[in-house]
């Protein structure tokens, strides 16, 4: 008999409902789907059994990636207008400024490429400033895995910005 993974009734029930939630206060189907896939990829990795209240928890887990996705744009404008702060000269070059932002999303693309542990690791160390030790409590890693995957992100970066440097 083939093991069955934990059982996750009643959360696509909530689908269509999460769907039209998201789309009211995103204005937007395609970023409500998007939130969606993420919502149920979230959930369906959990390692909890069973939830006591699926559309509550789905809500919630969708609240919250919505919150983290807002908050990561607010930071990579934050970053790009900082870039442009220390780099233009107080005349305020607009060249600067375009300079900054295409670095920023260069990195963004380059980060899109690499696995998501990569990916958390590297937003989490340098963006939020955690501690690899922090880091390897969240994702259950040893330290030294943490380290790994920050050079591996550290590598593909300084790669990938080497080829698209001007």
């Amino acid at each position: 008999m083939i093991p069955q993974p934990p059982r996750r009734t009643g959360f696509f029930e909530h689908y269509e409902e999460l769907i039209r939630t998201w789309t009211r206060r995103l204005r937007s189907r395609q970023q409500a789907e998007d939130l969606a896939h993420d919502t149920f990829v979230r959930v369906l990795e959990a390692k909890s059994a069973q939830v006591e209240q699926p559309r509550a928890y789905l809500h919630q887990t969708a609240r919250n990636i919505a919150v983290d996705a807002y908050r990561r744009e607010d930071r990579r404008e934050a970053m790009a207008l900082q870039a442009f702060e220390q780099s233009a000269p107080t005349c305020g070059d607009p060249e600067h400024f375009m300079h900054a932002i295409q670095l920023a999303d260069s990195i963004e693309h380059a980060l899109a490429e690499l696995p998501l542990n990569c990916r958390k690791i590297f937003i989490w160390q340098k963006i939020e400033g955690l501690t690899q030790q922090e880091i390897a409590d969240r994702l259950g890693l040893s330290k030294n895995m943490v380290e790994k995957y920050m050079i591996r992100t550290l590598r593909h970066l300084r790669d990938r910005l080497d080829v698209t440097a001007p």
